[in-house]
C-alpha cells in the first residue's frame, strides 16, 4: 500500500487527520468525540495512526502468511477448524527427521553381502 495514510487516493484520513476540506464526507460521531475542537481532533486521529507493531507480533504476522494459517488465539483457531473441517495448525515444514544411530558399527544399516 502507502507508508503514509494521507498518500492514499480513497481514504478519510486527510480530512479527518489534516483538516483538508472533502464534501463527500460527513463526521462520525466517534470523530467527534475525539476532541472538542477541530486542532484536537485531527491531533487526536493521527495519533491513532502512529502506532507501530512490536517486531514479535510482525514475526508472528508473517509466519501465519508464509504457512498460509489464520492468525489468532486457541478460540479462534477452534471456531475456523469448526467451520472449515480443517486443522489449521501450523507445522513444522519437510519431512520428519529420521534418527541417526551414532554408532560406528553400523554402516548405513546395510547388510554385508558374504563372498
Amino acid at each position: 500500500m502507502v507508508h503514509d495514510p494521507a498518500h492514499y487516493r480513497w481514504t478519510s484520513y486527510r480530512a479527518n487527520a489534516l483538516g483538508q476540506e472533502n464534501s463527500r464526507l460527513a463526521p462520525h460521531p466517534l470523530y467527534l468525540a475525539l476532541g472538542s475542537d477541530d486542532k484536537q481532533r485531527h491531533a487526536a486521529y493521527r495519533a491513532l495512526f502512529r502506532t507501530q507493531l512490536d517486531k514479535e507480533a510482525i514475526d508472528d504476522i508473517r509466519l501465519a502468511l508464509n504457512q498460509n494459517q489464520p492468525l489468532g488465539n486457541n478460540r479462534f483457531y477452534a471456531k475456523i477448524e469448526k467451520l472449515t473441517g480443517d486443522r489449521r495448525e501450523a507445522k513444522p515444514r519437510g519431512r520428519p527427521r529420521v534418527p541417526r544411530d551414532d554408532n560406528p558399527d553400523a554402516t548405513h544399516r546395510q547388510g554385508k553381502l558374504e563372498v
